[in-house]
């Protein structure tokens, strides 16, 4: 009884202290019109001993993306934006602080992250090593709105961690990024409306059950059911579930997307789109199993930019999930390059 009366105390607080942390925020600050809308820092990636090529998760993946643009020539690194680390009093916008603590203990957050030798590691060490690019990233994140608010798009090379809520962490998932960027438009932003499009190949629960009941957030999901995360309770909070199935080839998955696109277009005008564009999706990812093509993949962003673009509705893009060095770069080179994607296209001007 004690636990549980904490456990609501510590909500309670969150909810009560929201706006007075998020108006006290460094996360959002101005740039001059020469940097591009899109953030990342080298700081995002993790390099752990090795240890993180124990998880199928390409953890180095948002650097090679944008070495990748870069070298070909499409981004400037002088026009990119470096965000700021989450604070504490920022995560605490939606974390508990009993979430926060746990994972001072490196056993938790092994768990969190699915690789179990971390446990062995000295807190402070997987702080620096794990913790900290994820809280580089959550800032990337939370900047994205202010940025899509003001030039219309922005993406956030990084981000995506639809798996963790404000009191439980999984699925290589620390921080709630999406909740934290949505709640934060909503107080800085005076945005009152929100639509979530996660195409990311696993079920986006975290984000699920942190607006269960939130009628501000629309929730467009489309998500193999037949992988992790497997819950059912979060499912019940999808404005708009999109099953694909194992197997499901390019062609069937883009028809189901345009009808998808087509019954949210009719349900909901929203001020924000969060785009989670997880490229798990990819054929040959061993997680998500799925059957798109690197082209298909193009195909579903543009649709999704199309989407936001013809209606003058600012998106935030985050790259979220993808499982292994090889297919990252190749949905990379797909999304960015092949479609001149989104920097050269006239669909975005």
């Amino acid at each position: 009884m004690a636990s549980s009366s904490a456990s609501s105390s510590s909500q309670n607080d969150t909810v009560s202290l929201r706006p007075e942390r998020i108006l006290s925020s460094n996360l959002y600050f101005d740039l001059p019109t020469s940097k591009a809308p899109l953030i990342y820092s080298s700081t995002y990636d993790i390099a752990f001993l090795g240890i993180e090529k124990l998880h199928p998760f390409d953890s180095a993946k948002w650097g090679r993306i944008c070495g990748f643009l870069i070298k070909e020539g499409v981004l400037d690194k002088t026009s990119i934006v470096e965000p700021l680390e989450a604070s504490k009093d920022d995560l605490l916008v939606v974390h508990s602080e009993s979430y926060l603590k746990s994972l001072k203990n490196s056993a938790n957050v092994a768990m969190i992250i699915e690789v179990p030798p971390v446990a062995l590691f000295p807190n402070c060490l997987v702080q620096q090593k794990v913790l900290q690019p994820f809280r580089n990233q959550v800032g990337g994140t939370i900047l994205a709105a202010k940025l899509a608010k003001e030039r219309g798009w922005a993406i956030n090379v990084g981000g995506g961690f639809h798996h963790c809520c404000g009191g439980k962490g999984g699925g290589f998932c620390t921080y709630a990024d999406i909740s934290l960027c949505i709640h934060f438009a909503f107080v800085r932003l005076n945005i009152t409306r929100v639509m979530i499009i996660d195409l990311d190949a696993h079920q986006g629960n975290g984000h699920e059950t942190d607006f269960a009941n939130d009628s501000r957030v629309y929730i467009l999901d489309v998500f193999n059911p037949g992988i992790y995360p497997f819950d059912y309770e979060a499912r019940r909070y999808i404005d708009q579930k999109v099953e694909v199935v194992s197997g499901t080839t390019t062609h069937e998955y883009l028809k189901k997307l345009d009808e998808a696109l087509e019954v949210a277009a009719h349900t909901l005008v929203p001020e924000l789109i969060v785009y989670n564009a997880g490229t798990d999706i990819l054929d040959g990812d061993p997680l998500g199993r799925l059957k798109i093509s690197p082209d298909g993949i193009a195909s579903r962003d543009e649709k999704v930019f199309r989407f936001a673009h013809e209606r003058s509705i600012p998106i935030v893009m985050l790259t979220s999930g993808a499982h292994s060095l090889s297919l990252s770069l190749s949905a990379g080179k797909s999304i960015h390059m092949d479609q001149d994607f989104p920097f050269q296209t006239t669909w975005l001007s």
